[in-house]
């Protein structure tokens, strides 16, 4: 698969994953209150999160048309990821999450390290 092909199916996938995993968000609310208590008490920084991300997903599909182009948008996605990773992470460590709470950063470290692939596979197609 060239470099270019690699680089589009990446950031595809990516957008349409993060569609169907978060816009499910928006209907759970008071279900993660329940299974992770205490209830979510803040739910403008709840759904602000959701748009967020899904105009991330947006920025995904964009980087998918023209990988060469958006580049240097790869770099931020690839901080997008991680920066979501890390941060459970070291919520996990300080013991401010329960383990089923982890878990979906597991995909956020996938697609990361899938778009680092992307950034350095780009780099030829520079050249070109």
């Amino acid at each position: 698969m060239t470099a270019l092909r690699f680089a589009k199916h990446v950031f595809r996938i990516a957008g349409v994953w993060g569609v169907l995993t978060l816009t499910p968000l928006y209907f759970t609310l008071d279900w993660i209150g329940r299974q992770y208590p205490p209830a979510i008490t803040h739910p403008d920084f709840y759904f602000g999160f959701i748009g967020l991300a899904l105009v991330w997903q947006v920025a995904f599909f964009v980087i998918a048309t023209d990988p060469v182009r958006f580049r240097p948008m790869m770099a931020v996605a690839i901080l997008e990821k991680f920066s979501y990773v890390i941060t459970v992470v070291v919520l996990y460590a300080q013991g401010r999450l329960q383990g089923g709470q982890i878990t979906p950063a597991v995909p956020d470290f996938i697609l990361g390290s899938l778009f680092i692939a992307g950034f350095l596979k780009t780099k030829s197609a520079l050249a070109e």
